[in-house]
């Protein structure tokens, strides 16, 4: 993934907690009949707790039977490893080798794993190409759109991103991350007041968020009150000290003069 000292939320979000191909999909169905127990999630907590040791409970899995899931749970491990393009290729693969009957959300979610994958290989072209599928098969998923506008955003196409994240806020008007996504967006746009709404909106749901208090010092120091800005990284510092928001906080602070 990008790093940078200044970075906007778009890659403070990316950097908090695992990413979304970490996980297995939003539902309580399983990929298959071999997954339905304890097996698939003890495996795919190995697989992102200690990816080396995952992939060989994996591969051994499936070579008894495991499966889609034993599949899955591999093709995490992988990621976890730094496989990226092996791992999206496996993840791509899956998500048509599933039977007919899967369900098109369960379908859309390892597709659009796939897609953050290859975000994370540098190909966002790919990227963006499957979470566009995973759209299509999954029209009402809020995660996915927001997924596919970090994307989007990635590649400097922010315009694209606000539509993204002005679909999942018609989806859902409480999401906090596609407020304070579109807030960036609006906010490399050079649409600051646009950017200040959605973040007090985002706020009032969550007045300790760190990202959406990042994104207000990004704002506040747009408008030129840099003492505010201060406050809000100085307040993420405090409350959230090892969150991946309080690194880029820092940076802003050090680059930001006090007065």
């Amino acid at each position: 993934m990008m790093r940078r000292a200044l970075a906007p939320f778009f890659l403070a979000v990316m950097l908090a907690g695992p990413p979304s191909w970490a996980a297995p999909p939003a539902t309580e169905t399983p990929l298959d009949a071999a997954g339905r127990n304890d097996v698939y999630a003890a495996c795919m907590t190995l697989a992102r707790s200690s990816p080396a040791k995952g992939l060989a409970k994996a591969e051994a899995w499936r070579k008894n039977g495991g499966g889609s899931s034993a599949k899955h749970c591999a093709a995490v491990a992988k990621a976890g490893l730094g496989q990226f393009e092996a791992a999206a290729e496996a993840l791509e693969s899956l998500a048509w080798e599933l039977p007919a009957s899967t369900p098109d959300r369960i379908r859309a979610q390892i597709l659009a794993q796939a897609g953050q994958v290859w975000l994370d290989a540098g190909q966002s072209g790919k990227a963006n190409a499957l979470l566009t599928t995973a759209i299509e098969l999954a029209p009402k998923d809020v995660e996915i759109r927001i997924d596919r506008a970090m994307t989007l955003a990635g590649i400097g196409r922010y315009q694209d991103a606000i539509i993204d994240l002005s679909a999942a806020l018609l989806l859902d008007d409480r999401s906090i991350d596609a407020l304070v996504l579109r807030a960036s967006a609006y906010r490399h746009t050079e649409r600051p007041e646009r950017a200040i709404d959605d973040i007090e909106r985002a706020l009032a749901l969550a007045p300790n968020n760190p990202e959406a208090l990042l994104e207000r010092g990004l704002v506040r120091r747009l408008f030129g009150d840099e003492a505010g800005a201060r406050v809000d990284w100085q307040r993420i510092i405090q409350l959230h000290p090892t969150a991946p928001a309080a690194t880029v906080a820092r940076d802003n602070l050090n680059s930001t003069p006090q007065r």
